[in-house]
């Protein structure tokens, strides 16, 4: 491709040379401010110096001299410093040549950079269905996937499936006690479906245990200090508030596997009011949805507040007899853990269950990520990935690396590097999720030797768990460490408010598409177009409507952004929206159909009108949105570039006939434009997983 930057870099190399005696390379152009003639910007500053002149002058007297020895400049002005510089239609027409008959226009050629990225995307538990989380993480996963695929890079799209767990046994449990042996195929439900039925009526009957359990527990205590001398005052709502804290940590324990009570230290830190280090210093303990929830009320309680109680000498005994009640009042948590061990432990009749269950939600996600229209090079399964990381933790424990703390886990220190300490193996010996994560990405990069780069899309309340897993990767002495990368994205909100979990009242994914679908028709059929298709026909063009109003709608938007979604808006068919930018690519085809005229041969010579220069430099520019989308990891970048484009011709062809225009060689030339513009909206809508329609 022609390339304008490339031309220009050498005639001011050479000017700056010839006036001044000035050898650089700090050479740097940029796109010309809409409200200033121009079509690139130098600015003159790193140069005054040098030359011994003001900012006007070295910008004139270059400007004089690329307008006399560079042709493809014909004007140029300066404001305080900056030179715009502008080119000639010949320049222009002859790049728009280069470029109008490819399908490939922004992209470079495939796997040309020599660079192996692998992308990895949807990490779904296999205990319920997708929800629009999980929709935002898959769209822009795809799309930067695609996007660094424009860029030369091979890309392996890796996805890694949470199939193992306490939170797999929930609905295994659930399904056992109350499922009657039905199946998706006796129910008609989709797999994942039916699964995330028996999850959610795990959370109902657990909270139950949970109610009961606290007030009994509360009960007992207060049973325990009756028997004591008690002073004044001593059993207050500060006392209750640190019991219930401690019962809560009980009774979460019991749900994660991990019975233990609390440390002195973390009394301590509840007894002072010092709640947000516990939440830091716990921070694994608290995945549990619904215990987080409780932790939450709880902590703000407990904010401000300095609580006077603390546990004596004999506190273990009082905690320890507290334990064995509470353990009796939940028989069902009890239940689950007892099936999370014969699991581990390869029960035949556990893991058979635990193998039909999955294979009903793999077969759910298959038909979501075909609708959605994301695929995978790799699927990765925690099931056979958890123990990883376990040995290179011995390894870096006899370099010194990680340590061993008093009571037997294995840490490494990264408060020198601004972290945190992290525990790397319990005390039991067990591995906590970010050793699988270490083990995970070293065989990763084992298994592909040409590897450079390895991506992972998370949330963004994961930052800090990623911060620790890269700087443990690099202490480790991995290279690649520094190369590793988290593509953090915000919360999805829908104007109801937030999406919650386990109530059973999380936004679904497959409900999400069936209304966007449907929204898609109701709207076509409301603006009259739905003419010239047949049954088939229009249930495709509302899948392919629907579909790209969501995502476009969710990538147009920064990833590290939290938004808000709304189903409506999105399908508008004006503004910023995916079908005001398919229409318009419809529109284009249509003009293209309709045309009597053979438009494939080159134009030598041609004056353009102000908007066609304007759609040429749009095309013209693609090719470093995308390089720079890349190298951001954001496809908001060519969703808001390909809306621009969009907008641009939509002047253009409101302002000017393209079939009717009389002058040949000016139809051919639009009937041309038309064509790659039409093809950079298809390559941009693709690289964000939007197929755009041949007709609308």
């Amino acid at each position: 491709m022609i390339n304008a930057q490339e031309i220009l870099f050498k005639s001011v190399q050479k000017a700056l040379k010839e006036l001044y005696s000035i050898d650089s390379t700090n050479i740097v152009f940029q796109k010309t401010r809409k409200e200033f003639e121009g079509d690139f910007t130098l600015v003159t500053f790193p140069f005054i110096k040098e030359a011994k002149k003001s900012p006007e002058q070295v910008g004139q007297e270059l400007g004089d001299y690329l307008v006399k020895n560079e042709k493809t400049v014909i004007a140029f002005n300066v404001v305080k410093g900056f030179l715009n510089i502008v080119l000639s239609d010949a320049f222009w027409l002859s790049y728009f040549n280069s470029v109008k008959d490819s399908s490939f226009i922004g992209f470079k050629k495939p796997e040309s950079s020599g660079r192996t990225v692998m992308l990895e995307y949807a990490s779904p538990n296999t205990n319920k269905p997708l929800h629009l989380g999980h929709v935002r993480n898959l769209l822009v996963g795809f799309s930067v996937a695609e996007i660094l695929k424009a860029n030369g890079h091979k890309v392996i799209k890796a996805s890694i499936v949470n199939d193992r767990g306490i939170h797999i046994c929930k609905s295994m449990l659930a399904w056992k006690k109350w499922g009657n042996n039905e199946t998706p195929v006796s129910t008609g439900m989709k797999g994942d479906h039916l699964v995330g039925k028996y999850y959610v009526k795990y959370d109902q009957e657990y909270k139950k245990e949970i109610d009961y359990a606290q007030k009994t527990a509360l009960q007992a205590w207060i049973k325990i200090w009756a028997k004591k001398p008690a002073k004044e005052g001593e059993i207050s709502n500060q006392m209750i508030m640190l019991f219930a804290v401690m019962i809560f940590k009980l009774i979460q324990s019991f749900d994660q596997g991990k019975p233990k009570q609390l440390t002195e230290v973390e009394i301590d830190k509840l007894a002072s009011g010092n709640v947000q280090d516990l939440e830091e210093e716990r921070e694994e303990e608290f995945m549990d949805d619904a215990a987080h929830m409780f932790y939450n009320g709880l902590k703000k309680e407990l904010e401000g507040k300095k609580l006077f109680y603390k546990i004596g000498t004999d506190g273990k005994k009082e905690f320890d007899e507290i334990f064995e009640f509470i353990k009796a009042k939940l028989p069902l948590v009890m239940e689950v853990q007892d099936m999370l061990r014969k699991w581990e432990a390869g029960d035949k009749e556990t893991v058979n269950l635990w193998k039909m269950m999955n294979g009903w939600v793999y077969e759910g996600f298959d038909v979501t990520y075909k609708t959605v229209g994301v695929d995978f090079d790799q699927t990765y399964y925690e099931s056979n990935t958890y123990i990883l990381g376990k040995e290179i933790v011995q390894d870096g424990l006899a370099k010194g690396i990680f340590y061993k703390k008093e009571n037997g886990s294995v840490a490494i220190d990264l408060r020198p590097e601004g972290l945190d300490e992290k525990v790397v193996l319990r005390s039991d010996g067990t591995s906590v999720y970010i050793t699988q994560d270490i083990g995970t990405a070293i065989e990763r990069f084992k298994q592909f030797p040409d590897l450079k780069q390895l991506i992972y899309t998370v949330g963004n309340e994961q930052d800090f768990h990623f911060k620790v897993l890269f700087k443990i990767l690099e202490k480790l002495g991995y290279d690649w460490a520094k190369e590793c990368y988290h593509l953090s994205y915000g919360m999805v909100e829908l104007p109801e408010g937030k999406m919650k979990s386990r109530e059973g009242t999380v936004v679904d994914a497959d409900d999400l598409l069936g209304e966007m679908f449907t929204t898609a028709e109701e709207t076509t059929k409301e603006l009259g177009k739905v003419e010239g298709f047949n049954e088939d026909e229009l249930k495709d063009l509302y899948h392919t409507i629907g579909s790209g109003a969501l995502k476009y709608f969710i990538l147009k938007v920064d990833p590290k952004k939290k938004m808000l979604f709304d189903p409506k808006e999105s399908i508008d068919f004006n503004g910023n929206t995916g079908p005001f930018i398919q229409y318009t690519h419809a529109r284009i085809k249509s003009v293209l159909r309709k045309s009597e005229s053979s438009f494939e041969a080159s134009l030598n010579s041609i004056s353009f009108n102000a908007l066609e220069r304007e759609i040429i430099k749009h095309i013209y520019d693609f090719e470093s949105v995308v390089e720079e989308s890349g190298n951001t990891y954001s496809p908001a970048l060519i969703a808001n570039y390909v809306y621009e484009l969009t907008k641009t011709f939509n002047k253009f062809y409101h302002d000017h006939s393209i079939l009717k225009e009389e002058n040949e060689d000016v139809k051919v030339f639009r009937l041309q434009m038309a064509k790659a513009c039409s093809q950079t909206i298809a390559n941009a809508m693709g690289l964000l997983g939007i197929k755009v329609p041949e007709k609308m």
